[in-house]
């Protein structure tokens, strides 16, 4: 018998006493996940806290003015397109009339810390560019061909942005950004190795 990784020998003359045994054993099993399901509860938490105390001295994206733009990526990853975790993705692009950026741009970042968008390791980072007649904000995942994921990204950006049924959004590769010319330097801010996701996310 196989449970949890550990092999269990059985007696020879064992004539189905086992049972109790093994509601035991699996009561036991059951207690350990939950002790370590509410370990990763209790970490994500006081990852949000962590993170929300650090952001709530900075300046919020619709007090800016000019061309700036926020990005926020998971520890090790670059916010650039030519990144080796970036370069076969893409990102979903919403524009937004001014005065909605700093609230949507909070309930981004709580839906990633909250591992919201359920894809895995597929969110690579987010990016809010502000300008003078709109503001944009962007999600960036690895896997731009797989339709699936890049549909359920664009699924939970709805629902966490609560943005309306007519609101347009655009996915773009990667590839196609690179392919672009002219492209423009604006202010950047770095908020790189600041959002540790856990590993372990199914």
């Amino acid at each position: 018998m196989v449970r949890s990784g550990k092999f269990f020998k059985l007696k020879d003359d064992d004539s189905g006493d086992h049972d109790q045994n093994e509601e035991n054993s699996t009561q036991k099993d059951g207690e350990k996940e939950k002790t370590e399901r509410d370990k990763g509860q209790g970490s994500s938490k006081r990852k949000v806290e962590q993170f929300w105390r650090f952001y709530s001295h900075m300046v919020r994206p619709g007090d800016l003015t000019g061309h700036s733009d926020f990005h926020l990526f998971k520890e090790g990853i670059k916010p650039m397109w030519e990144d080796d975790a970036n370069k076969n993705g893409g990102k979903w692009i919403i524009r937004l009339r001014k005065g909605l950026a700093s609230r949507c741009w909070e309930n981004l970042i709580l839906a990633m810390l909250g591992e919201q968008f359920m894809v895995g390791e597929e969110i690579c980072g987010a990016v809010v560019s502000v300008r003078f007649q709109e503001d944009i904000i962007s999600i960036w995942n690895k896997t731009a061909s797989d339709q699936a994921t890049t549909a359920r990204i664009r699924d939970t950006l709805r629902r966490v942005l609560n943005l309306p049924p007519n609101t347009i959004m655009e996915y773009k590769t990667h590839t196609d950004s690179i392919k672009m010319p002219g492209r423009l330097g604006p202010q950047r801010l770095l908020f790189q190795n600041l959002w540790k996701p856990r590993l372990n996310v199914p």
